[in-house]
């Protein structure tokens, strides 16, 4: 028995068996709504899915993004101005908030102060005098400021209250506000971290893209050159670098200087990871087909090679940027670094280098605090991204 169907006439149409109808990109066949959500969703949106997961890096975030909110309002946050010295109460201890006073409902306040001095240690004791009710105030104004060097203004969100003293991170050796130095320093702390990693990832990425893509003697030459980098003792050319910096440079010019340090000494790391990488995918089809429509070498690493491997580009930022908050955090606190009138968290612990500081005044390492809270959020930041760089493993 004949199974096959006849042959069509000659002359006659031939019979069509797929549909004329116009193509719908969004039309999806056999699936489910929520199979169609995933399938249809942008890289993105699947990427932000994947880290919404990830709830430790997802709080690490938003702490972060709080921080960086701070800083660009710290003269607003701030109870006091930077320089402002309260010589009455040069080494007071932290205050504390209370809210309610013999029993009633008062609202945050703190008690005020009386000073004595202990003339056998030489060390200031301070004592809460119970009847004296100081009530914090809030959206008030308080010491003049210049906002961003720009702009004049007194208006805090915290002040003290009229005649009296807030003091919630303790005073150094001149009577400043330690919570409102912490606050100030993490404008130039948290910023040299993003500005040092910019400048290190362009120098990795562009550097070992070329030797990874090209190879020949210019790998050989860059190859040679980061080995005698990282052969070099970290800190010794951390000292001969911050020492080649005149010291009647401004401080914009040796925060830049800083920064351009930090940068230099960052980036080989990067770059032999991003030579490797291209050493592998240049030998893909798709690079080869690049090539073959004349795409340039620069196209080829930034729009093809790059994406390749991005989850570990996310990654060594995330790990770089606390690594470059450390190196400042070092080299201000050995005396090479940032100098005063800068103001960071490295320069604030320099107040604490004494053994005898720390023991009778230790709230001065206070600012020890968020450098180690920032660079857990970074490390907990760069799992959840690193993670999210490739949504579908």
């Amino acid at each position: 028995m004949n199974t096959h169907s006849p042959l069509p006439a000659p002359g006659a149409p031939l019979q069509h068996y797929v549909s004329t109808a116009p193509f719908d990109p969004q039309s999806v066949e056999a699936m489910t709504p929520e199979q169609a959500k995933v399938f249809q969703a942008s890289q993105l949106r699947l990427m932000w899915w994947k880290f919404r997961k990830h709830r430790l890096a997802v709080v690490s975030g938003v702490f972060l993004l709080a921080l960086y909110l701070v800083i660009m309002f710290c003269e607003f946050l701030a109870p006091y101005n930077l320089h402002t010295r309260n010589m009455d109460f040069i080494y007071a201890p932290p205050q504390r908030v209370h809210l309610f006073h013999n029993g009633q409902f008062v609202g945050p306040f703190v008690y005020g102060r009386q000073m004595t001095l202990d003339m056998d240690t030489l060390k200031r004791n301070y004592t809460e005098k119970q009847d004296e009710v100081q009530p914090i105030r809030f959206f008030c104004k308080g010491d003049s400021y210049r906002f961003w060097g720009l702009i004049e203004g007194d208006r805090h969100f915290v002040c003290p209250a009229e005649n009296g003293q807030l003091f919630l991170a303790g005073t150094d050796r001149l009577g400043r506000d330690v919570l409102s130095r912490i606050i100030y320093g993490a404008r130039i702390s948290l910023t040299i971290g993003l500005v040092g990693i910019s400048f290190s990832f362009v120098l990795g990425i562009v550097i070992g893209g070329l030797a990874g893509y090209h190879g020949g003697v210019f790998d050989l030459i860059v190859q040679r050159i980061i080995e005698v980098l990282q052969s070099i003792p970290s800190i010794p050319l951390w000292l001969s670098l911050a020492a080649i910096m005149p010291i009647t440079w401004s401080p914009i010019l040796i925060y830049f200087g800083i920064t351009v340090i930090l940068g230099l000494l960052d980036w080989t790391g990067l770059a032999r990871a991003v030579r490797s990488k291209l050493l592998a995918l240049r030998e893909e089809d798709y690079v080869l087909a690049a090539q073959l429509m004349g795409a340039k070498s620069s196209r080829i690493i930034g729009r093809h090679l790059i994406p390749g491997f991005m989850s570990h580009l996310i990654a060594t930022a995330t790990i770089s940027i606390p690594g470059m908050i450390l190196g400042e955090t070092a080299l201000s606190f050995l005396g090479l670094g940032l100098r005063a009138p800068i103001t960071s968290w490295g320069i604030l612990l320099t107040e604490a280098r004494s053994v005898s500081v720390i023991a009778f005044y230790p709230w001065l390492l206070l600012p020890m605090v968020p450098v180690v809270l920032v660079i857990l959020a970074f490390n907990f930041l760069g799992d959840g991204l690193r993670d999210a760089a490739d949504p579908y493993k």
